[in-house]
């Protein structure tokens, strides 16, 4: 690999420097080699060799420079102070081969000086349900940390139970969080402009041609940030913790603890059942990104640079908004196969509202489009929208009976080969739904990671019908079922 450590050149009050507490007994779980290939790591002997040992703690290659970050945050809207790695670490820091750096943390690594009333332990259904699922944002074409790998041991973790302790090789792009400009304005504002300097040339070296260098990077922050949130409405992925130490500088979804894919639509989903007020619903997302900016933002006032006012920074937020609006809506045109056009948006939130109303499945309801469209050589998507039907009482049959006529209208005046293309690349067959998720980390707990590997193996292709699937990989839960409770500890 090319290492790249240069978050240990910065002021030693922003990390401490130690190393992984070993797991007892470290044995694989799942080895993840499109990353292995990308970093790098899959070209030398020795890493994969001891990949085992390395993320059990037992063995620090050389080359690593592993460190706990300190950063701070507002979490739930109140001000949480110093917060920091409390479990994890960032191990070494690498050139892929595409040149893009990637940071290597290894979460679940034992105690550091943040882990405050933490054990500094991962057990292994949150390490499973992560690595699952910064895997299937990665192949649904939405920024995200992945993971290289993960590891269950034989050290017990207290949790509401006595659970096995594991550990993720976590891959992002960077682990820089809006929460480490909230520690150092609040701890150290002195390092406010190295580490503005640091973010810009590391992550966003294009602003430095701008005249304004750290205003540019701080719409592009708020310009990245607006896309990935539009993302995750899209495909229906719900967040759960929209902390400010949980939201990368850098737009890539980070942190996954009680997150969620929709199933039956309903707007107003809370699946956190830690989240006892709502602020973290799918519809909340949004509104949730940017108020964490505008909380982020005004720090930089600090600055000795010229150019940042509080003008200036308002200007920078103004942007979210028409970008997030642009991007979804675009994005949610595409899901129809329509252009991006008044007359396609209105036929788009009608049919939101089709699936409220009735409570169907967000992903099925939409693959099953393409069945409409395209009758044949679609039995997938064919027998989804006689599944579709089915669900319909004879006034909301009615419903669909107008809306169809209408979307049909549209559809044949556009071209059939770019609709199909839309709806195909647009539209996901498979998304990682609790149940299925639990199932894979019930039979971890036992021992046996098969239907781990088969997950993953069906996530790597989420647009395409594949022969490795089971009814239940799309069957959506009932619609009186109680939602299988997901919290931060999950």
């Amino acid at each position: 690999m090319h290492y790249h450590n240069t978050y240990k050149n910065l002021d030693t009050r922003l990390y401490t420097r130690q190393l992984p507490t070993p797991l007892d007994n470290p044995r694989a779980g799942h080895l993840n080699l499109q990353v292995a290939e990308q970093l790098g790591w899959a070209d030398d002997a020795d890493l994969m060799a001891h990949w085992v040992e390395i993320l059990g703690g037992h063995y620090v290659p050389e080359q690593f420079a592993p460190l706990s970050m300190a950063y701070a945050g507002h979490q739930f809207g109140q001000w949480a102070g110093q917060l920091g790695d409390g479990r994890g670490l960032l191990m070494a820091q690498v050139l892929d081969k595409d040149g893009q750096l990637q940071d290597l943390h290894l979460k679940g690594s034992g105690l550091t000086p943040y882990s405050r009333m933490g054990d500094g332990r991962a057990v292994l259904r949150s390490t499973i349900r992560e690595y699952l699922c910064g895997h299937a944002l990665t192949q649904l074409g939405i920024a995200s940390s992945n993971a290289l790998g993960f590891i269950v041991s034989d050290t017990p973790v207290h949790r509401e139970r006595i659970e096995s302790g594991a550990a993720l090789m976590r891959v992002a792009d960077s682990h820089i969080r809006l929460g480490h400009v909230e520690w150092i304005a609040s701890f150290a504002p002195d390092l406010l402009d190295e580490f503005t300097d640091y973010m810009i040339d590391t992550y966003y070296p294009d602003c430095r041609n701008s005249e304004q260098p750290v205003l540019a990077f701080l719409q592009a922050v708020v310009e990245r940030s607006a896309r990935m949130i539009a993302d995750w409405q899209l495909i229906g992925f719900a967040h759960g913790v929209m902390n400010t130490d949980n939201l990368s500088i850098t737009g890539s979804t980070l942190d996954f603890g009680p997150f969620g894919f929709m199933e039956r639509f309903n707007p107003a989903w809370i699946n956190n059942h830690s989240d006892y007020s709502g602020r973290y619903a799918y519809q909340n997302q949004p509104a949730i990104g940017h108020w964490n900016l505008n909380n982020w933002l005004p720090h930089f006032m600090r600055l000795t640079q010229a150019g940042v006012t509080r003008d200036s920074l308002a200007a920078c937020l103004e942007v979210y908004e028409p970008v997030f609006m642009q991007h979804y809506q675009q994005g949610l045109c595409r899901k129809l196969g329509l252009p991006h056009q008044s007359e396609s948006l209105v036929l788009a939130f009608e049919f939101l509202t089709f699936l409220e109303d009735n409570l169907l499945d967000y992903t099925n309801s939409f693959r099953a489009l393409l069945g409409l469209v395209a009758t044949e050589a679609h039995p997938h998507e064919q027998q989804l929208l006689a599944n579709l039907l089915a669900e319909l009482n004879e006034d909301a049959k009615q419903v669909w009976q107008d809306w169809q006529t209408r979307y049909m209208t549209q559809i044949q005046a556009a071209s059939q080969e770019q609709v199909v293309l839309d709806l195909q690349s647009n539209n996901p067959v498979y998304i990682l739904r609790n149940d299925m998720a639990q199932r894979a980390i019930d039979a971890a707990e036992q021992g046996q990671f098969e239907e781990v590997a088969r997950l993953f193996d069906l996530l790597q292709t989420p647009y395409i019908v594949q022969d490795i699937a089971t009814d239940l990989d799309s069957r959506p839960p009932a619609p009186n079922a109680r939602p299988l409770p997901i919290s931060c500890s999950s």
